[in-house]
């Protein structure tokens, strides 16, 4: 469904209708005027718990895992495994745990945080380019599904710690199929030059070579193009890719059980019109379920933007108004420690007020910055609103890469975390104290 949310101007002005952005995020409204997050009003929670703020929807998580679940049933084996990296909350992991969500991983921490919140780990995979020798043996110990494997390197490792351990290893090879995403560069992941995966022409010779390895055993084939995809063109041209290899695998005597096409569907933010997860599923079903048909193979995704993303809001103060004679500057309790993305792709997030002004007499256009020192501090450039000191914001879609990227740059503590469920609300990570800063470092 296509939003006329967002008015942009000749001079960059971004003006953003509140009402029709959260007709596209329906876990969020506004009752008299105050913004409500799932039944809880905005001003409940920042009285309860101060901002910056990070406050999660249960229903919105539950909500976008099950579209998965629903779009993709057509087929008989389909495991959604939602990337920790993008929010990894215990109560997060937790809510989809307990929805039957399986989990990608990139780290053992991540993997000890599926653990904590009650995931299963034979419903886990295992990504990322430098899984050390370590690493691995405290995923094969813990029993985890399948490695995604990004080096023919990796597999001698993997077959190492397999063989101490006398254990058999699943493992699956991610391709780069070198197909452009369309996206950031600096979330594009399937193209020749970024580090990902193994090229689609050493392929072959990289799965014949895992094949003749004693504590190996073969059970995928994976890929992943890339973040934030607003079309669907990009998965049908890897997913035929992949399906040539799946094909030249099988005559070769190489047999899969599944197929992981990864994630990276993308979300609106402002404007974005990206593909449903429903009509995702209708381009990619037809060759999917020929591929169940032929081979017996089940489907694998990795989704986490797509899932978190828009579940969340960071809410921030506004404690300095400084107008100057070339641009004006509202000054947050937020920053780039908080959430790193408007500085570090230069994405636009949308801010809105979490209480209405009828008059908007009063709007300006605002750099929305933080107390950072760097220029790049900012949440929102030429934004068009109607701003006091003391007025709290709405950034929206920061259920993903939000808190999970934050940090102590400025030696600032990082915000507390807030999950909101039909009216209720409970703390799931406490605010950060002075003394949180320096835990662990002596004089």
């Amino acid at each position: 469904m296509n939003f006329d949310v967002a008015s942009r101007y000749a001079d960059d002005t971004l003006h953003i209708d509140a009402n029709k952005l959260i007709q596209a995020l329906p876990f969020i409204d506004y009752h008299d005027g105050l913004l409500h997050i799932d039944g809880v009003s905005s001003k409940t929670l920042i009285d309860t718990y101060g901002t910056p703020l990070y406050v999660y929807s249960k229903h919105a998580l539950l909500a976008n895992y099950t579209a998965y679940v629903e779009s993709f049933s057509a087929l008989n084996d389909v495991q959604i495994c939602y990337a920790v990296k993008a929010n990894s909350n215990l109560a997060v992991l937790s809510t989809l745990a307990k929805a039957g969500a399986g989990f990608d991983i990139v780290s053992v921490g991540e993997l000890h945080r599926v653990i904590k919140a009650g995931g299963d780990v034979s419903r886990v995979v295992y990504s990322g380019v430098g899984k050390t020798a370590q690493d691995i043996q405290i995923a094969l110990q813990a029993g985890v599904g399948c490695f995604n494997v990004e080096a023919i390197s990796e597999l001698d490792v993997i077959n190492h710690v397999a063989k101490m351990l006398g254990k058999t290893a699943p493992i699956s090879i991610r391709i780069n199929p070198d197909v452009d995403a369309k996206t950031h560069p600096y979330i594009s992941t399937g193209m020749k030059d970024n580090k990902f995966g193994i090229t689609h022409q050493m392929a072959l010779s990289a799965y014949e070579y895992a094949k003749s390895l004693e504590n190996i055993k073969i059970v995928g084939i994976d890929c992943h193009i890339g973040s934030q995809l607003t079309e669907v063109q990009p998965f049908v041209d890897a997913l035929d890719k992949v399906i040539e290899l799946i094909e030249e695998l099988h005559d070769h005597g190489i047999r899969l059980q599944h197929i992981d096409l990864g994630g990276g569907l993308g979300v609106r933010y402002v404007d974005e019109n990206p593909v449903s997860v429903h009509d995702f599923a209708e381009a990619l079903l037809p060759k999917l379920l020929v591929l169940q048909t032929k081979y017996n193979l089940g489907l694998y995704l990795e989704p986490g933007r797509n899932i978190a993303a828009n579940a969340g809001v960071l809410l921030t103060t506004v404690d300095v108004l400084k107008p100057t004679e070339h641009r004006n500057f509202a000054i947050v309790d937020a920053s780039m420690s908080e959430l790193i993305r408007p500085a570090l792709y230069e994405s636009v997030m949308a801010i809105i007020p979490t209480k209405l002004n009828a008059d908007d007499a009063d709007m300006k256009v605002w750099d929305v910055v933080g107390t950072v020192c760097e220029s790049s501090d900012f949440l929102g450039k030429n934004r068009a609103l109607a701003l006091q000191v003391g007025d709290v914001l709405a950034i929206t879609g920061a259920g993903a890469y939000g808190f999970t990227m934050s940090s102590n740059y400025n030696s600032r503590p990082r915000p507390a975390e807030v999950m909101v469920d039909g009216g209720l609300h409970r703390l799931v990570r406490m605010r950060e104290s002075m003394e949180d800063l320096w835990r662990g470092e002596s004089v």
